[in-house]
């Protein structure tokens, strides 16, 4: 009974933010996100997220951020990058580092569109818990607790997703607070 109450009012609390951002644009790092602009045309008009459209081009991910998709990207903020170790964003950022950069990037990438309703439903599918496979072959645990939604990194780092439901062109962007590290 408990299990179905909880699980009734995060699909109600994911639902009723889909349902605004559907109607209200979303700003992100300052700049208004349009739904008919992909994810990196979005991205780079956001001050928060300088850090993460660098180490995009230095990837070499920019093609396949701007194909059709869909896909659903968990973007870390550059407060989220500066929190990494020192030296650690250089260091990816480096032309010889560029394999590693890319795994930890799309290992921030799901393939689809899974908006907060969609993560929430899976969450209450799973009783509490969505396991979620990355692009980079890894997984993510989803959970949702006192309205939030945390996403698990497989190292146990917890990222809080802090804007939801940032619609695009081809997918929707979920903002966190931390860098998500594969194994």
């Amino acid at each position: 009974m408990i299990k179905q109450t909880l699980s009734k009012t995060v699909l109600a609390l994911a639902i009723g933010t889909a349902s605004i951002g559907a109607f209200a644009q979303v700003m992100v790092g300052g700049a208004p996100m349009l739904a008919s602009k992909d994810i990196i045309d979005n991205a780079v008009n956001s001050k928060d997220h300088t850090t993460l459209v660098a180490a995009v081009k230095a990837a070499g991910l920019v093609d396949t951020l701007k194909s059709a998709g869909p896909f659903t990207v968990f973007a870390p903020t550059n407060a989220a990058f500066a929190a990494l170790p020192a030296g650690t964003v250089d260091t990816l950022l480096k032309p010889e580092n560029k394999g590693m950069l890319s795994g930890i990037l799309t290992y921030h990438v799901v393939s689809g569109k899974f908006d907060a309703a969609a993560i929430s439903k899976m969450i209450a599918d799973g009783k509490g818990m969505a396991s979620i496979k990355t692009v980079a072959g890894g997984t993510l645990v989803a959970k949702a607790a006192g309205g939030k939604v945390t996403v698990t990194d497989e190292k146990g780092g917890v990222a809080t997703v802090t804007i939801a439901d940032v619609y695009q062109s081809n997918g929707v962007i979920h903002v966190i607070d931390k860098v998500m590290l594969p194994k």
